[in-house]
C-alpha cells in the first residue's frame, strides 16, 4: 500500500489570514508556516508564470527535508499551446527539473481545459507533449467526460503518467467518477460540488465548497482502495476560498488516519 498525502492546492491566499495563517504572518513566511501542517503543495503559480530552477529551488529550501510539491503545467503547455510549445515545454521541464534533482517533486500536472476534446489533433498533441516532459512524473487531469475511455488509461499507464481523479459536482459532461490509476500514480483532486457557479464562476466562486464530514466518510473507502494499487496517492483539496480546503484537509486525514 503506497503512502496517502493530503494537502491542498495552492498556498499563498490572503484569505487564509485568520483562518489558518497567523494574521501578522508575513506573506514570505507562508510556505515555511504551511509547511509544518501538510506533506506536499500543489503549485498554481506555475500555471500563470513561467517558474525557473532558480526559484523552485529556494521554496524547496524553505521547507523540510522530504516535503513534496506537483507543480502545475503552464498555460502555453495545457491551455494555450503554441507553435513554439516545444520550447516552453523545454523551459518549463528544466525549471521543474531542479526539484527532481532534489528529490522534492512528487508530479508535474497537466490540467487540461474542457474544450480539450477527444480529438486526432488533441490525441497527437498530449502524446508528443508527455513525450517532450518525460521522464519527469506526470499527472494529467481531463476536464470533460471523452477521455474516459480504456485506450487512454492504457496509453497513460504505458507512458508511465498517472491519470487524475476528480471530485466535482454532478453536471453532464465532466469526469465520471473514477478509481483508476495509471502509471502507479494515485491522484485524487477535490475541486468542490458548487453546481451553481461551475460554468459561471472565476477561479474562487467555483471551488466555494465545504464537504461535510459525511461526504469525506463516503469517499474513505474509495481513496483506500487507491493507495492499495497506487505507490503513492495524492490527494489535493482546491476548494481555497476561505481556508476551506485547510478545514476539509485536516478532517480528511483524521478520518483516513484516526489516532
Amino acid at each position: 500500500m503506497g503512502d496517502i498525502l493530503i494537502a491542498t492546492s495552492g498556498y499563498s491566499y490572503d484569505d487564509w489570514r485568520g483562518e489558518f495563517y497567523p494574521e501578522a504572518l508575513p506573506k514570505e513566511e507562508f510556505l515555511r508556516y504551511y509547511a509544518l501542517f501538510f506533506p506536499f503543495v500543489e503549485l498554481n503559480f506555475s500555471y500563470y508564470a513561467m517558474p525557473s530552477a532558480k526559484n523552485l529551488k529556494a521554496m524547496a529550501e524553505r521547507t523540510p527535508e522530504g516535503f513534496l510539491f506537483s507543480v502545475k503545467a503552464h498555460k502555453s503547455l495545457s491551455h494555450e499551446p503554441s507553435p513554439a510549445w516545444r520550447d516552453d515545454a523545454a523551459s518549463f521541464a528544466k525549471a521543474v527539473g531542479a526539484l527532481a534533482d532534489m528529490g522534492r517533486l512528487a508530479a508535474l500536472l497537466i490540467q487540461l481545459p474542457y474544450r480539450f476534446h477527444y480529438t486526432p489533433d488533441n490525441r497527437r498533441y498530449l502524446s508528443d507533449l508527455l513525450k517532450a516532459l518525460a521522464p519527469l512524473p506526470l499527472a494529467v487531469e481531463f476536464r470533460n467526460d471523452e477521455w474516459g475511455g480504456p485506450r487512454v488509461l492504457e496509453e497513460l499507464d504505458r507512458r508511465g503518467a498517472g491519470i487524475v481523479a476528480v471530485d466535482r459536482p454532478p453536471l453532464p459532461g465532466l469526469p465520471a467518477a473514477s478509481e483508476a490509476l495509471t502509471g502507479g500514480l494515485g491522484y485524487m483532486r477535490f475541486h468542490g460540488r458548487n453546481e451553481a457557479n461551475w460554468w459561471t464562476g472565476d477561479n474562487v466562486s467555483r471551488y466555494d465548497y465545504m464537504y461535510s464530514k459525511d461526504e469525506l466518510e463516503a469517499l474513505a473507502p474509495k481513496l483506500k482502495r487507491m493507495a492499495k494499487e497506487a505507490k503513492l496517492l495524492l490527494v489535493a483539496f482546491n476548494n481555497h476560498a476561505k481556508g476551506k480546503a485547510v478545514k476539509n484537509a485536516a478532517e480528511l486525514k483524521a478520518i483516513l488516519f484516526p489516532e
